[in-house]
């Protein structure tokens, strides 16, 4: 893809050797917490449909990522991330536009993503991409932590 400024920006399968630059990129964003071992995430995506895991590279720099997964009833979203010096450049439509080809080849009937309460910006570019705000509860139980216990 060509960004909005005229770079050619290649979207890809993530690489093992893309690591380093998607742990950047997260932490760039804010998307990494103290709980989520981002290292973890990797691997365990890597384990479990692989080339469901997108990035975005200028000139070998890692500057987009998402993960998309899919259980054969809906499609999810996790780890949409631009380079704060690439957003609004189309990078994050680029990436939301091959994640949902993906589901569709898949047979996807729906997509869900969460997004962080008070982070209105994404909500904004999701609503621009087509998305709606349900009103459901989203839930969760940690059942493998990611950092060791305390004593």
């Amino acid at each position: 893809m060509q960004d909005e400024t005229g770079r050619s920006i290649q979207i890809r399968a993530f690489a093992e050797a893309d690591e380093q630059g998607v742990v950047r990129l997260w932490d760039d964003c804010g998307l990494t917490r103290a709980w989520n071992d981002p290292r973890k995430d990797i691997a365990r995506k890597l384990a479990v449909r692989r080339d469901l895991f997108l990035v975005a590279a200028d000139a070998g720099r890692i500057v987009g990522s998402v993960m998309v997964g899919y259980d054969g009833h809906r499609g999810w979203i996790n780890y949409l991330a631009v380079a704060p010096a690439y957003q609004k450049r189309g990078v994050g439509r680029a990436l939301m536009a091959e994640a949902e080809t993906l589901l569709l080849r898949e047979g996807c009937p729906k997509v869900n993503l969460q997004v962080r309460a008070g982070n209105e910006g994404v909500v904004a570019f999701y609503r621009r991409l087509g998305y709606d705000v349900e009103e459901l509860v989203s839930m969760g139980k940690r059942l493998i932590p990611d950092l060791p216990e305390s004593d």
